[in-house]
């Protein structure tokens, strides 16, 4: 036991692993939060368009040597508001427009990066992730944009609810249901930009997405899914995090695997809906009722 204790405590000594820490937490639970809403709406690809949507706005950053969590989020929050525009148009499938503006934004990203010198360093850097590499800055710039979306997240969160459930209903109610999609798009582009650097673009998708969904599978209540969730991102990331320190691994990839490690326990063991759980289940039912 005291040799395990000891394990955890050791990486603490060191500046860079406590930062590390800290946005993997906050990672964690601000797509946690975040990703309850985009699992109930099926809003997934928009979640993918977003996740590379930042990407110019990170180079730019980069290659004018500024803050790139703030980049990012500047450019994000602009292509989801360009979405959410162009998606009005009833001529156009959503899917259409967000595909549009997923491949422009990675291809001006790329563009822009390959103008910098060790382009070819810096790309796997934001592909992939560098949380090791995180500054004081960066902790900084993330812990003020994840209480932002934290915060908004506690005040709409019922008129979020309304207008995933039911749309026409939600307009009947006098909702702004436009201007919530809007503020729904650009929290989930404030979610992905601050976990950019934990995971990288290519797998910032998982953990939006992944803790959402594993939560799903454990509870039927919303509520009860919005704290799952953010638990199931924290605990997973930070256990990723451990992971990489003690085998010496890519901590993004083994962040995202070990959420998918509980999406999988979920999906085969969650009470209720289960894979080995449900035909038990069912099978009480019937024996109930006979």
């Amino acid at each position: 036991m005291t040799a395990f204790l000891e394990a955890l405590a050791a990486p603490w000594e060191y500046d860079f692993w406590r930062r590390a820490l800290v946005v993997a937490l906050m990672s964690g639970v601000v797509c946690g939060v975040i990703g309850s809403h985009v699992v109930l709406r099926g809003m997934a690809f928009i979640g993918d368009a977003v996740a590379h949507a930042v990407f110019p706005g990170i180079a730019v950053a980069f290659v004018l040597g500024t803050n790139l969590v703030l980049g990012g989020a500047v450019a994000g929050v602009v292509t989801a508001v360009l979405i959410a525009v162009f998606t009005q148009n009833r001529r156009l499938k959503e899917d259409s427009v967000i595909g549009i503006f997923f491949a422009a934004s990675f291809g001006l990203g790329i563009v822009i990066l390959s103008t910098a010198p060790g382009y070819g360093g810096s790309l796997e850097s934001f592909l992939f992730g560098s949380i090791l590499g995180i500054s004081d800055s960066d902790v900084v710039s993330v812990a003020v944009i994840g209480a932002l979306v934290l915060l908004c997240t506690a005040v709409f969160n019922g008129r979020f609810v309304a207008a995933t459930l039911d749309r026409e209903q939600a307009r009947a109610m006098g909702l702004p249901v436009f201007r919530l999609d809007v503020l729904l798009h650009v929290m989930v582009t404030l979610a992905i930009v601050i976990s950019l650097q934990a995971v990288g673009n290519v797998l910032v998708l998982a953990l939006l997405v992944t803790p959402a969904a594993a939560a799903r599978l454990l509870t039927d209540r919303l509520g009860a899914m919005m704290l799952l969730a953010p638990l199931i991102g924290a605990g997973g990331s930070v256990l990723g995090l451990y992971l990489s320190y003690a085998l010496d691994l890519a901590a993004g990839g083994l962040i995202v695997l070990t959420l998918t490690a509980v999406f999988l326990l979920c999906w085969f063991f969650a009470p209720r809906h289960g894979l080995l759980t449900r035909p038990r289940r069912a099978a009480a039912l019937a024996e109930e009722k006979s």
